[in-house]
């Protein structure tokens, strides 16, 4: 018996202790909630975004920024679908138009311009002056973005097309996810280049650019940005995407590459 009642003590101050951090856990944790802030931004803007994300937080440290990084219109499309997010940085016009005309964007605007490059593995000795180049035998595989999803495979499209090789190189072409997953093809061999931004060839040692593609065969690459009109947190969303747009958050950006739209 006096066994059973030292276990039956033993239970209850286990228990008393536990209910006592559960109490004082439940109170700790309500004056720690950080506001979460759901941006859904290019894959190219994943580095600087980090980068700016880490001052941010320090700078606030009631938010909590949370990134969900992808293709321009495969983001597009999940905001059109009701998916949750408080901000979207696209890497194409098309795309933010296509929200603020379904009116699902509030505040936006026109925030960094980047260039369409080719690159090719680091130790490739490819010399390449026009894209028409990629129609020769020495490349077998050229990758570039799903032209429908990814703004860097339109504006692809359109250099090629513009230079009459797009239906041409069919055969050679892998298509990717998003710009990321081409410069990993690049950078693993699986492709012999690819097409990526000059901020994308920047961040990897493992490319070279072999060729800046002239602005003037497809659209201008502007990244524009906007608040989603649905956001659960809109003022403190107003707040990042004021802060995006600061001297010191563009400097970020220059620093990867990036050009301040005027």
């Amino acid at each position: 018996m006096g066994m059973f009642k030292k276990l039956a003590v033993g239970v209850m101050s286990v228990l008393l202790v536990s209910g006592l951090v559960a109490a004082f856990g439940g109170q700790l944790e309500a004056a720690t909630k950080k506001t979460e802030i759901i941006v859904s931004a290019a894959a190219s803007l994943q580095d600087s975004l980090d980068k700016i994300a880490e001052l941010y937080e320090k700078q606030h440290p009631d938010i909590d920024l949370v990134f969900n990084y992808g293709a321009s219109g495969t983001l597009q499309k999940q905001i059109e679908q009701g998916a949750p997010a408080d901000l979207f940085f696209s890497a194409g016009d098309k795309q933010m138009k296509a929200l603020v005309d379904g009116g699902l964007i509030t505040a936006h605007k026109e925030l960094l311009k980047n260039q369409l490059v080719l690159v090719v593995p680091s130790d490739s000795t490819a010399r390449i002056t026009t894209i028409t180049q990629l129609t020769d035998k020495s490349f077998k595989k050229v990758a570039v973005g799903q032209p429908e999803s990814v703004p860097a495979g339109q504006y692809a499209q359109q250099a090629l097309t513009a230079k009459k090789v797009w239906n041409t190189l069919q055969s050679k072409l892998v298509f990717a996810k998003d710009v990321r997953q081409v410069l990993s093809y690049v950078e693993t061999g699986n492709a012999d280049a690819g097409f990526v931004y000059k901020t994308d060839a920047l961040t990897s040692g493992k490319v070279k650019i072999a060729l800046t593609v002239g602005a003037n065969v497809h659209t201008a690459i502007n990244y524009p940005v906007g608040v989603v009109k649905e956001s659960d947190h809109l003022t403190a969303a107003k707040a990042f995407y004021d802060y995006v747009q600061t001297k010191e958050a563009g400097s970020i950006f220059t620093g990867y590459g990036f050009t301040l739209a005027k």
